[in-house]
Order: structure tokens, then C-alpha cells, then sequence
């Protein structure tokens, strides 16, 4: 039995893992994963409310880490530039995380509930860094578009960083963030192809 809450909430989540792996997410119950954790299953459900969350566990940690690094970062930065400190500032939760984030983005890409879940949690992630960026004064049609634009480069490095761990993680945010620059700068072409 594990000895601590903390300790039962990492078995459920790794237990969790395991059986999404092998037997499929919609297959398993929380009774299974309680069991394989070594814990009842009510104690599954004071640590998680259905076992969707076991895998979005912390998304209050990363909000929080995001939003503060937004409105902690010092005067005269650019919405994007904001982002990427923000993103590189909670690299920490996600590096000390690897271990379970590489099943977990295959878990989820095989299951529709998981990506629908992940999908609205993205979205409330998105609304968090708008209303942060618009606390440090940035327009609100800006500051919208500026937090999807980031989520989308993070996303992007985020999963270039699962395919490849050779580079760390800030390094691959570096290159997602200097590529949406880059696309900002490319010229756009009219419908006959010329530029207008």
C-alpha cells in the first residue's frame, strides 16, 4: 500500500498508464487501475474524478506556472516574447514529466474522449495566457490571437521534443517560437499567385 497521498496519486496515475497502454482506455475500468495500484477504488476517486483526469493531472500547476511567468515578466516584451518566457519558464513540469508524457501523448491520440479532453483543456489554457496578456495591457483582439498563436508553437515544439529527445525542450520552443517570426515576415501571395 502506498504510504502517502502523493505516493498513491503517482502509483493510480502509472497503473492508469499501463492499462490505457494495453488494453485501451475505453476497456479499462478505475476498479483495474485502483487494483493494479495497489489502493481501493475509493481511493482512486479522492484523487481523481474519472479516470480521463488521471492523464491531465497538473493542468492547474501549468496554468498557474504560465500566467504567473506572463504577469511577473518585466516591462517592454512582445505578446509572443511574453509567451515564450511563460513556456520556457514552466519547461520544469514538463521535463521532470517525460516519463509519462510519451505514453500518454499516444494514449490520448488513440483514444476520441481523450482528444476531445485535451482539446478543451488546450482551450482553457488558451483563454488563461489571452486574459494574462490582456492584464498587461495588450489589446484583447491581440491578445487572443497572440495566446493561440503561442499555444500552437509550444504545441508544436512540445511534440517535435517527444519525437525527439535529443534536444531539450527549450530548445525545441527556440526554434518553434523563431519559426512562427518567420512565417509573420513571409509575404503573402494574391489568388493569381503574384504578390499583391
Amino acid at each position: 500500500m502506498p504510504r502517502s497521498g502523493a505516493e498513491a496519486r503517482r502509483r493510480l496515475q502509472q497503473a492508469a498508464l499501463e492499462l490505457y497502454l494495453e488494453r485501451g482506455f475505453d476497456r479499462t475500468t478505475t476498479a483495474e487501475i485502483a487494483a493494479r495500484a495497489g489502493v481501493n477504488e475509493r481511493t482512486f476517486f479522492r484523487h481523481f474524478p474519472d479516470k480521463r483526469e488521471v492523464l491531465f493531472d497538473g493542468e492547474a500547476d501549468l496554468r498557474a506556472a504560465l500566467t504567473g511567468a506572463v504577469s511577473e515578466a518585466p516591462d517592454g516584451l512582445q505578446p509572443l516574447d511574453l509567451l515564450l518566457r511563460a513556456f520556457r519558464k514552466a519547461e520544469h513540469i514538463f521535463e521532470g514529466n517525460r516519463p509519462f508524457a510519451e505514453p500518454r501523448v499516444q494514449v490520448i491520440a488513440a483514444t476520441p474522449a481523450l482528444r476531445e479532453r485535451d482539446l478543451a483543456k488546450a482551450a482553457s489554457l488558451i483563454a488563461a495566457l489571452a486574459a494574462a496578456l490582456r492584464q498587461r495591457g495588450v489589446a484583447d483582439r491581440l491578445a487572443g490571437l497572440a495566446a493561440q498563436a503561442g499555444w500552437a508553437a509550444f504545441h508544436q515544439a512540445f511534440q517535435a521534443w517527444i519525437n525527439d529527445s535529443s534536444q531539450s525542450l527549450d530548445a525545441h520552443l527556440l526554434q518553434a517560437f523563431a519559426d512562427l517570426r518567420a512565417l509573420s515576415l513571409t509575404p503573402l501571395a494574391d489568388d493569381s499567385g503574384s504578390m499583391p
